[in-house]
């Protein structure tokens, strides 16, 4: 493998890599993309403080994550059709999630099943819920998760409707790709991707064929997929999952205070401020811009997780400074299974976890149980961009 130093340079690889609806579904936004824009900008603007001669040996990245002991404040969020960037991709990131010591959360609309990963893994998974009109099939979904020893539900509340996604629209994104002209002459390009593609059966929804009514080829799939999100999810619906589940229960897609201390009321364990990695919304607030206000609202009284924008380990630490207690990355580990499958996921978190270590010691810290908003440089484009109090 060649030296390769940052996460953008993964994403330059994974782009050759893979086919290019696939690669579009990563690294897109929904509507004009501003929004998805902005979760990394808004990072950039937060400029951090260096101190010197202060005491940096022994340093530690530990912390936990509803009381699971992480190696370092990261996990791995759930992104879909992960098995369609890489042959067996689920099974090969929660591999690399587990060798880093940190969470991988599977998605609902992963292409290996729950049993699947978790037949081919040997430690405790997370997995994520996306809540659909036919709860029967939720019901038995939330008790497959039990049955596989997922050690974490996260509830997904922000895709109740799927927002304009214009890359997925024009590329005509299936799982597994039409065999059109145009799908054919691209993946043609991409040699590696259809090796791994070779040598896997897994190349559908596989928490869905053989388990909802009547899903059972690429027609009838699409078809129950578009017609299931549910408009009317509500407050009541997440009790009745919590009660279900009866373990840590994360909500990912808090964006507004309100929201913030109705996740407190319903009982959650912890909540994730993420705005669907600019995928649902777009004109809404990045990530990093709406955590300081969740933050003062329900800070100290559940934990709060951020997803969003997250490309390198300064941003990890960034968000840990204004009150995060870890952060979900897509998209950078996504780009390295792209690439390299998981040995991309392993070099991704290799080098957010030497950027963060490195970044953290530059600002006169040891350990991230320690680091606070006095790291955050508050004279100039902090307070403009609204992460410092004014």
């Amino acid at each position: 493998m060649q030296q390769i130093t940052t996460i953008e340079e993964l994403r330059v690889i994974a782009k050759k890599r893979v086919p290019r609806m696939f690669y579009d579904y990563v690294d897109s936004g929904a509507w004009t993309g501003s929004t998805y824009e902005a979760n990394e900008a808004d990072f950039k603007r937060i400029k951090l403080r260096q101190r010197v001669a202060v005491d940096l040996s022994n340093r530690s990245l530990a912390t936990t994550m509803v009381g699971q002991p992480v190696s370092m404040p990261v996990a791995l969020a759930p992104t879909g059709i992960i098995g369609m960037q890489r042959g067996d991709g689920e099974i090969l990131v929660a591999r690399a999630a587990a060798k880093a010591g940190i969470p991988y959360t599977l998605s609902t609309m992963s292409v290996c099943s729950i049993e699947d990963v978790a037949a081919n893994t040997q430690k405790p998974f997370w997995f994520q819920l996306y809540v659909m009109k036919d709860r029967d099939f939720i019901g038995r979904l939330i008790d497959r998760a039990k049955k596989a020893g997922c050690s974490a539900l996260v509830l997904t509340l922000d895709l109740q409707i799927i927002g304009q996604r214009h890359k997925d629209i024009k590329n005509g994104l299936t799982t597994p790709p039409k065999p059109t002209l145009a799908n054919i002459l691209n993946i043609a390009t991409k040699p590696r991707w259809c090796l791994s593609m070779l040598r896997t059966k897994r190349r559908s929804f596989g928490n869905i064929v053989g388990h909802a009514p009547g899903a059972n080829n690429m027609r009838s799939i699409s078809m129950w997929i578009a017609e299931q999100f549910d408009p009317k999810l509500n407050w009541d619906d997440i009790k009745w999952i919590k009660d279900r589940w009866g373990g840590k229960l994360i909500l990912k897609g808090i964006l507004d205070p309100e929201d913030a201390e109705r996740a407190l009321q319903v009982g959650a364990d912890a909540m994730i401020v993420s705005n669907h990695g600019g995928r649902q919304l777009d004109g809404a607030l990045s990530s990093i811009a709406a955590l300081p206000s969740i933050v003062r609202t329900v800070g100290g009284r559940m934990e709060i997780f951020l997803d969003g924008g997250v490309r390198s380990g300064q941003d990890v630490l960034k968000a840990v400074a204004l009150g995060a207690r870890a952060v979900f990355i897509g998209r950078a580990f996504l780009y390295g299974v792209q690439a390299f499958g998981g040995e991309g996921v392993t070099l991704a978190l290799d080098i957010i976890r030497k950027e963060l270590d490195t970044t953290m010691a530059l600002c006169g810290c040891r350990d991230i149980l320690h680091v606070d908003r006095t790291i955050i440089e508050t004279r100039d484009e902090a307070r403009e961009l609204g992460v410092m109090d004014k």
